[in-house]
């Protein structure tokens, strides 16, 4: 059989597989098109004595706290030291599917999503974070009530939500009903800077916004729980931002 042949048939059997998935579900079609970015304004991540932060200089299992896009609304950002999973389509609690489509910077490792829990919106405080990127070995119970073992995990102590930042903060376990939002970021080859521009996926702000307003204005000291960002946002360690990270 010739090698045309060959790749012809594999083809083929690619199209197949496709077209049945998509049969299965065919909202996954438009996955891309049901959830746009929602672009909000751009804001450059530095260090918080003002100078840019340098994607090479960000440790690999080390967690980061950023603000974004309003000054009162936490995010991880997280090099995972290796590429993730690439186009992974995910899915809202109300039923809306987008696309997240992996990491940037120079070996597209670094990642970011929203530090909202998707259940009970427990969040990085600083006085003490439930929520908390595991680089090293967790234990917890996945859908099917399985024990499970793995490492490089975003574990919500709270509820015991678990979400997996390699395929865009799914949920791999507990009761949160939809990944953590996906913060997406803009990498500058030139001087290797990191830019948030905007979110994908199941967004908690209105809800977040609500419950905590009177603390995170004391907190936060604005008065406007929603005021933006701004062009900048500084980055800190996890372990320098809150004074006590709980994990389970």
């Amino acid at each position: 059989m010739s090698v045309r042949s060959t790749r012809r048939r594999g083809f083929i059997k690619l199209c197949a597989a496709a077209t049945a998935a998509i049969s299965a579900r065919p909202h996954l079609l438009s996955a891309a098109a049901a959830a746009p970015l929602r672009e909000y304004g751009r804001a450059r991540l530095i260090h918080p004595a003002g100078e840019t932060i340098h994607a090479d200089e960000l440790l690999v299992g080390e967690s980061y706290v950023f603000h974004y896009p309003y000054r009162t609304t936490p995010c991880f950002l997280i090099n995972l030291g290796a590429p993730p999973d690439k186009s992974v389509v995910l899915e809202t609690e109300s039923g809306d599917s987008y696309e997240w489509q992996g990491g940037v910077g120079p070996q597209n490792s670094i990642v970011a999503f929203s530090a909202i829990c998707a259940h009970k919106m427990s969040h990085p405080a600083r006085a003490v974070s439930f929520i908390n990127y595991r680089a090293d070995q967790a234990i917890f119970f996945d859908a099917d009530k399985q024990r499970r073992k793995r490492s490089d995990v975003i574990f919500c102590c709270s509820e015991r939500s678990v979400y997996d930042p390699r395929a865009g903060a799914k949920v791999l376990g507990g009761p949160a009903p939809q990944p953590l939002a996906a913060i997406m970021l803009d990498y500058d080859d030139a001087d290797g800077s990191l830019t948030a521009t905007g979110t994908r996926g199941g967004e908690m702000f209105d809800q977040y916004f609500t419950k905590f307003a009177f603390r995170l204005q004391l907190e936060h000291r604005v008065s406007d729980v929603r005021l933006a960002s701004g062009e900048t946002t500084e980055l800190y360690s996890v372990a320098d931002y809150c004074a006590t990270l709980v994990k389970c």
